[in-house]
């Protein structure tokens, strides 16, 4: 992966973070990491209404539509490798709510790299 498209993505993941918060997320981890898996960002999410949720979100970020929405690139592949990983995580992390969902977040930068637009879509899988 080239340092462009790395800073790109951890451009994205800051956004992701920053407008997350103000949707009244509380993140409590980011990049975590298990072989064959990886989440962008676990949070928890109390605007359910039902008690705190365990949310894990996956953040894709482009610098276009040109070639689809971000959140196309969530592929069958990666949604196994999402569930996997979430799971190995809440194992770990036995103390934190047994209510879980995965999130998606795209994100599109402008040239300037600053944020043109976001989608947030919960419940994924």
């Amino acid at each position: 992966m080239s340092f462009f498209k790395r800073d790109e993505g951890k451009r994205g993941e800051d956004i992701a973070c920053d407008y997350l918060k103000k949707q009244g997320y509380k993140i409590i981890d980011r990049n975590f990491r298990i072989r064959g898996g990886e989440i962008d960002i676990i949070a928890l999410d109390s605007s359910a209404g039902s008690g705190q949720v365990l949310v894990f979100i996956e953040v894709k970020t482009r610098r276009s539509h040109e070639f689809g929405s971000p959140l196309e690139a969530i592929t069958y592949w990666k949604m196994k490798a999402l569930i996997k990983t979430a799971e190995f995580y809440k194992v770990q992390h036995p103390h934190l709510p047994e209510s879980m969902r995965i999130d998606a977040l795209g994100i599109i930068l402008d040239s300037e790299n600053n944020l043109a637009s976001v989608e947030l879509v919960k419940n994924i899988s």
